[in-house]
């Protein structure tokens, strides 16, 4: 049966055939059974066509499809806040700390937060040119082509969907323990037949956010907001108290020297058959590959250590997803991204700091999983565990709610570009895209209540920085291709800056798991067989291209 869809008269092209750019896939041809109910040609297949500026820009204001702006530089730079500053800032810190870098976990959190720096400087210079939804997904589809984009957009839905999922399996698992502190017993969890448990907790939390990303972005980034200034609050205080029991000889030396890394369990059994695989399977990608050994503290501890904090940094993309949702997103967005990032900098390391000068990195390196509240109960600060978890669980409640408003607009950026279904981008009279977001909530509760994900964390991890990686690279690359658009923003140093931030991005990709490495790549293939089964031959720039760019 053919396949017959409506095309808009302004997307037909009656040109027979597409010129490539000058690639290796520039004599790629693949079949296409069907070419708007004409089956039985072989076309040149176009995978790096590019949406043009003006086009993203246009779509911003489609009737049925476009987004309410109400957001500013300090809505924007909440939203920031709010999603780095988790459950990160009270456990990563503590854990590089002690298993990575002893008191250099203090340098480890400076250099993640200057490579996250200059990939934010990438991502307002984009952002300033292309104020639309979609963040990496849009900025790439403008640059590298569409295949690219989909790949970016199709990693950004996984990263999105699994952090929002795992963030609010946690807030009820933080909830019950709270509740166990105050001296009560929380029972959210159910057994069912066949043995599996049921955690309502995340249904609750999600279903709330949803409700309030359902009335509107500004309402919601307004309670965003206090929950954001209650969290700070408690970081602050924890800050300060901290300082009580501060000394300075426990942040001698800055830099310990190395030491290498205690087998595990799993490597201590490599020698045989599965347990010698999956070890294998479990180390980095870097050490796999160069085949030495692992080290703990120096300065390799410190680079490890700057490849587990930099994911605490993540949040200034979240603000590049809202793009379309903001005043004068051209000053309002890089202001934001700017400034919502040197807050989160600026707490980490006061954080950290304090946290290597209240104990010694050997004493949080004898506790299993040690946190910030491991610090404070070693020195006989135990009432500071009631604050430190009201800090985590108000944390998590923040973030839920900017991961559910990025995984939405990033699936509505690519259903509105015909490459997933257009009936999911479809808003209301208030430019709220309620469909989608109901939807997008059912499925995060589902994983969430059902699913332990934490076999999935790196999977967030590996899907943010290679959405990095191709932004930073797309920067010189419009510089060369669009040097007229304005830019209220420019990133330093081009092309070189940005080539080294993306370089430095790869680097931080490298120290992860083997096993991650593989997962990513199921994921890519499955979402390319995605791609040529449907958005190929759906996309809305399908038949409006001539010479592989868009036509005016």
């Amino acid at each position: 049966m053919p396949c017959k869809r409506r095309i808009p008269h302004s997307t037909r092209l009656d040109s027979p055939r597409l010129t490539l750019p000058r690639t290796v896939f520039s004599s790629l041809r693949l079949p296409r059974p069907y070419a708007y109910g004409v089956s039985d040609t072989v076309r040149l297949v176009n995978l790096f066509r590019v949406k043009s500026i003006e086009t993203a820009l246009e779509q911003t204001h489609s009737e049925g499809h476009s987004l309410k702006r109400g957001l500013g530089v300090w809505d924007m730079a909440t939203l920031a806040v709010a999603v780095a500053v988790g459950a990160g800032i009270f456990s990563v810190g503590a854990q590089a700390i002690a298993s990575h870098a002893g008191p250099g976990a203090i340098l480890s959190f400076i250099i993640a937060g200057a490579v996250c720096a200059g990939v934010a400087l990438c991502y307002a210079e984009f952002a300033s040119m292309v104020p639309a939804a979609g963040s990496a997904y849009t900025f790439t589809y403008t640059t590298l082509g569409e295949f690219i984009a989909w790949i970016i957009g199709w990693d950004l839905i996984l990263e999105m969907l699994m952090a929002a999922s795992v963030i609010a399996k946690y807030w009820g698992l933080y909830l019950r323990d709270f509740f166990h502190l105050m001296g009560v017993d929380l029972v959210t969890q159910w057994q069912i037949p066949g043995g599996l448990t049921i955690d309502f907790a995340p249904v609750v939390i999600v279903a709330f956010f949803t409700a309030l990303l359902v009335v509107g972005t500004k309402i919601s980034s307004r309670f965003d907001a206090i929950l954001t200034v209650v969290k700070v609050g408690v970081v602050l205080f924890i800050i300060v108290a901290g300082f009580f029991y501060f000394k300075p000889e426990n942040l001698v030396p800055l830099v310990p020297d190395a030491q290498p890394v205690a087998a595990s369990a799993s490597s201590a059994a490599a020698g045989s058959g599965a347990s010698g695989a999956l070890a294998t399977l479990e180390q980095p990608l870097l050490q796999w590959l160069t085949a030495s050994q692992a080290t703990m503290y120096g300065w390799s501890g410190v680079l490890s250590g700057a490849a587990l904090v930099f994911f605490a940094f993540v949040g200034f993309d979240i603000i590049a997803t809202a793009s379309e949702e903001a005043k004068d997103p051209k000053r309002t967005v890089p202001r934001g991204i700017m400034l919502g990032l040197g807050i989160v900098v600026l707490l980490y390391v006061l954080v950290t700091l304090v946290t290597s000068g209240m104990v010694s990195y050997t004493q949080l390196a004898a506790v299993k999983n040690p946190s910030l509240s491991t610090a404070f109960e070693l020195v006989g600060a135990s009432w500071a565990a009631k604050i430190i978890s009201f800090g985590i669980l108000v944390g998590l409640t923040t973030v839920v709610m900017v991961l559910l408003l990025g995984l939405t607009r990033v699936v509505f950026a690519m259903s509105r570009d015909h490459l997933l279904p257009e009936k999911i981008s479809r808003t209301n009279e208030h430019g709220v895209p309620v469909k989608l977001q109901i939807v997008s909530s059912i499925v995060v509760a589902l994983i969430a209540s059902t699913l332990d994900l934490s076999v999935l964390a790196d999977m967030v991890n590996i899907g943010t920085l290679s959405a990095f990686v191709l932004v930073c690279v797309g920067v010189p690359i419009m510089r060369r291709k669009r040097p007229d658009l304005e830019r209220a923003f420019k990133a330093p140093g081009s092309p070189w800056f940005p080539v080294l931030i993306a370089l430095a991005c790869l680097f931080v990709m490298m120290y992860l798991s083997v096993l991650t490495w593989i997962r990513f790549l199921v994921w890519l293939a499955v979402g390319i067989v995605i791609y040529f089964a449907y958005s190929y031959r759906h996309s809305l720039l399908e038949g409006n291209f001539e010479g592989g760019a868009e036509k005016a």
